[in-house]
């Protein structure tokens, strides 16, 4: 019998669920809800499921085992909760939340209802960041001195008019940062582990109409002593696709999404030649200049590990304390830019920036 999903927001974001359901072995997608039912009546005839005018009718349904959360970044946490109080597992689309104490009710209800929860993060389910990964824990690059994220997006104006909470604090949570690097955030953390401390710039540069960064700027120090930079912008015509740099004393690499442009090594392993083969010239848009052209294969392999956590009651691999962990840096580097003081992880307030949202109930 295939797990049942539902799907929460139909916006943009879930189709591409709704491929990855339908390409996931043991999954099915039963269901969708949207707070405009006329969305939810769309994607369901697109998707070939049923469209419920009331969440609550949704996560009624027995046959619904798992919830994927695509509402607005900022509206992730009403629906995970009531999702995880019936009993759903809980899968939500980057960022978790957009303040520590929403991705902590989250994180509390699926703890507490013993339900299984992950952040959406595709990125790490690329074969490349996982050689990558597995380079940095064999210690390949020795002395890692550098780690660094670039993420030189393009979004036009029409992007941020196209839906009244983008650009906003409310329910956006930030901009070039939280909604477009936050992949590039996480992937570098999976890498190199926490970090200690951030120093930041920011800027509105070239959009209007919208109250959050287009182009930010940071200095990281991460706990194992290597420092890094990330860059993040939706202002960089024509957008180019995002790219990870781990340097050290013994090696470097450089990831462009799924390619390798760099993997040298003082200590060269034989496989290496073959990795730099395979890795070559797999690069797609990424995102990088439209929002709609981006792959689901990724999503579908975190999907299918989400469904073996289920099966062998183990953590998924991008828990909800993982979703939590970029969250928390971004926060940082946001407070970093605001105050133009360096800022230490972990944080022991959650960062009041501007407007946003309160806790859950």
């Amino acid at each position: 019998m295939p797990t049942g999903f539902g799907v929460i927001g139909c916006g943009v974001i879930a189709r591409f669920h709704a491929r990855a359901i339908a390409d996931t072995a043991g999954a099915r997608l039963i269901g969708c809800w949207d707070h405009k039912f006329a969305n939810a009546q769309k994607f369901a005839a697109e998707s070939n499921c049923a469209a419920y005018e009331g969440l609550d009718q949704l996560l009624a349904d027995p046959r619904i085992s798992v919830v994927v959360v695509g509402t607005p970044s900022g509206a992730h946490a009403e629906p995970a909760v009531a999702a995880a109080r019936t009993g759903k597992h809980v899968l939500v689309e980057k960022p978790l939340e957009i303040t520590l104490k929403r991705c902590d009710a989250i994180i509390r209800a699926c703890a507490d209802n013993a339900v299984k929860l992950a952040t959406i993060f595709p990125s790490r389910f690329h074969a490349v960041a996982r050689e990558l990964r597995r380079a940095v824990l064999a210690k390949r690059f020795g002395r890692i001195t550098l780690a660094d994220a670039y993420v030189k997006w393009f979004r036009s104006q029409e992007y941020y008019d196209s839906g009244r909470w983008r650009g906003t604090w409310e329910l956006d949570g930030g901009g070039a940062l939280m909604n477009q690097g936050i992949h590039s955030v996480d992937l570098l953390l999976w890498v190199m582990g926490d970090v200690a401390s951030v120093t930041a710039q920011w800027g509105m540069l070239a959009h209007q109409r919208i109250a959050v960064e287009d182009t930010v700027v940071a200095t990281l120090r991460f706990t194992n002593g290597s420092l890094g930079v990330i860059e993040a912008g939706t202002a960089v015509y024509p957008g180019f696709v995002k790219r990870i740099d781990i340097c050290g004393s013994q090696g470097t690499a450089v990831m462009e999404e799924e390619s390798l442009r760099v993997w040298e090594f003082a200590k060269a392993h034989k496989e290496d030649a073959a990795i730099r083969e395979k890795f070559a010239l797999q690069t797609s848009g990424g995102g990088a200049s439209d929002p709609k052209a981006i792959g689901h294969h990724a999503h579908a392999l975190q999907f299918a590990d989400f469904l073996a956590a289920i099966k062998r009651d183990r953590p998924p691999k991008a828990g909800g304390a993982e979703g939590r962990r970029a969250v928390e840096v971004i926060l940082a580097i946001y407070q970093a830019a605001e105050s133009g003081k360096v800022v230490k992880l972990p944080l022991t307030t959650d960062p009041r920036l501007r407007a946003r949202r309160g806790s859950v109930k």
